[in-house]
């Protein structure tokens, strides 16, 4: 029976974040089109054009290989999967041994590296230069997110996301400098990881600013509903994970109940709100940077994490 409990309990996670990512990406819109006295499209937009792009035709290059084709079911498999690791209600759930920090920044970087590859297969120039554009910022983003890593490491004395967000939880840590580095760094990987303002602006095709969305450029229908699917799940994972180590309250802990898993569930939906909407008041008061200055913000990124984790060096008690 208490197999069975674990199995339900990571399903109802996976699921979660499944059925939860286009809603965050549905309200984060929403709250920027009313930010600027704008109706803007319903929550529940980003669910109707994922329906629509499932019932449309793929449209495939002539030139396109197995690759291109692969790429979208890779991509959100990996995606999901690393969403899926993340606590998000509760701790302790069935594939809690493998919810690592490490294990969750290469699957994002597989995605990545699958991503790119499939950019330049066509061989359009948007795709090849889409494709450079994210290796560049992936060249600081990742660096910046294992410092991240090894930041709260050293204050958990573990990358396991269950063990950090009990340890974080716990009366014993209080208010550090370290992490409060680490809370900046990680937000600013995250704006550049999910392609957002300022560093990327998915709702505009313009040829001198596109990242994301010049590498995606070629898919179409099912194809593209993945890529798109998993660009929700993506945006989702990096709240929860702020969520699950920065504000780790009312998480359910293993074994705790039903009771406790729905207040868990509850204030992660509240966390996602909370997240969606100073997200959207960033963006809004936030211009889109050009694109030979996002070394310089994901550099800032860079030296956060390193001075969080050499001011842990110095004293524990930073």
């Amino acid at each position: 029976m208490v197999v069975i409990s674990d199995i339900i309990v990571q399903g109802v996670q996976m699921l979660l974040v499944l059925l939860l990512a286009p809603l965050l990406t549905g309200y984060v819109r929403k709250i920027k089109a009313r930010l600027v006295r704008r109706q803007g499209a319903s929550v529940f937009q980003p669910y109707r054009d994922l329906l629509r792009l499932l019932r449309k035709e793929v449209v495939l290059a002539d030139n396109a290989s197995w690759l291109f084709r692969v790429t979208p079911y890779i991509t959100f498999a990996a995606i999901w999967v690393a969403a899926a690791l993340v606590p998000t209600f509760a701790t302790g759930l069935l594939f809690n041994w493998t919810a690592d920090l490490i294990a969750i920044v290469a699957l994002l970087g597989s995605a990545r590296f699958f991503l790119a590859l499939a950019g330049m297969d066509v061989g359009t120039s948007f795709g090849g230069i889409g494709s450079s554009r994210e290796v560049m910022i992936a060249a600081l983003a990742e660096p910046a997110m294992l410092l991240i890593v090894f930041c709260l490491a050293l204050v958990a004395g573990s990358t396991q996301l269950s063990t950090v967000s009990h340890f974080l939880a716990s009366s014993y840590v209080g208010l550090r400098v370290s992490l409060g580095m680490a809370l900046v760094a990680l937000f600013m990987v995250a704006i550049a990881e999910n392609a957002r303002i300022p560093v990327d602006n998915p709702a505009t095709h313009l040829e001198l600013t596109m990242v994301h969305e010049a590498m995606i450029l070629e898919y179409s229908g099912r194809h593209l509903a993945m890529i798109e699917l998993g660009a929700f799940l993506k945006l989702l994972l990096y709240v929860s994970l702020i969520a699950c180590v920065f504000l780790p309250w009312q998480i359910a802990l293993y074994g705790s109940g039903a009771l406790s898993y729905t207040i868990g569930a509850a204030a992660y939906i509240v966390k996602l709100a909370l997240a969606g909407f100073l997200l959207a008041l960033f963006e809004t008061a936030t211009a889109k940077m050009r694109v030979f200055r996002v070394p310089q913000f994901l550099g800032a990124a860079l030296m956060l994490g390193l001075l969080g984790t050499l001011l842990l060096f110095v004293s524990r008690s930073f």
